[in-house]
């Protein structure tokens, strides 16, 4: 049963190596950060689920990634001491295999013991305290935005129907020209994307991000829109409400942090 879910950030500068001195400048993100792990430590998972969009990926499939361990890195970001070791839950990987399988929607295992940045920045902020926990990391694919909100509701069925505590966490970004303190530029697409996603957001309301056209989500440069449409299926109809808990973007790129509550 899903006991847990929130929408986190994973700009490179949230890590203390990586980030450095300009961490001082997503202090607002990294308070965020902190009451979520709160949260997360409160709602005892025994098992994360993490859409990260930079996960490998196929043009017509869903993936998840198994591997004997894991082990989250940085080192494309200069960082060769970041490594955060984790477990794989093989059980619910299966479970969610199996599934998909039976409801014809397209689903491949990959098998990489390194994990992406994607991954890395949340488990680095959001575990410090937890203990015995298993990962299930998941992508996305290059399947349209109906299709991917399609497959996180048949991906509810399966969390829910677990007898195990499970966390759902969407991994992303939004647009990278938000403010003239992007390095590419701030641009009218990119305003206007971050501000629908706040609100789906808020409202829980997946028809934005399904209608968004798609030339207008490449002008604003952001990896969000088919991790969210994942996020908001697994959450379907469940009872709650979620919470902004910040929205800022120093560097030009959309941070957004956000919970959901169960009732």
């Amino acid at each position: 049963m899903i006991v847990y879910a929130g929408i986190v950030p994973h700009s490179p500068l949230l890590v203390p190596s990586v980030g450095k001195e300009h961490r001082e400048k997503l202090e607002l993100t990294l308070k965020a950060y902190r009451e979520m792990e709160e949260q997360l430590y409160l709602a005892k998972p025994d098992t994360l689920v993490i859409f990260s969009p930079h996960a490998q990926m196929y043009p017509d499939a869903f993936s998840g990634n198994v591997s004997d361990k894991y082990v989250a890195v940085m080192k494309e970001f200069g960082d060769h001491g970041t490594a955060i070791p984790a477990k794989a839950d093989f059980l619910l990987l299966d479970h969610i295999h199996r599934h998909m399988r039976e409801e014809q929607i397209p689903f491949t295992m990959t098998s990489s013991a390194e994990l992406d940045y994607g991954f890395t920045v949340p488990l680095l902020l959001l575990t410090p305290q937890l203990q015995h926990w298993k990962l299930v990391p998941l992508a996305t694919s290059l399947l349209d935005a109906r299709a991917h909100y399609g497959y996180g509701q048949e991906l509810k069925r399966v969390l829910h129907a677990e007898q195990s505590r499970i966390a759902v966490i969407a991994s992303v970004d939004l647009s990278h020209h938000v403010n003239a303190e992007s390095p590419q530029g701030a641009n009218p697409e990119g305003q206007q994307f971050d501000a629908m996603v706040r609100k789906a957001v808020v409202a829980r309301d997946p028809a934005p991000l399904l209608a968004l056209d798609p030339q207008t989500a490449e002008k604003a440069g952001q990896c969000a829109q088919k991790t969210l449409l994942q996020f908001f299926g697994a959450l379907h109809e469940m009872n709650g409400v979620m919470l902004e808990r910040c929205y800022e973007a120093p560097f030009g790129v959309g941070l957004l942090t956000a919970q959901f509550q169960l009732a």
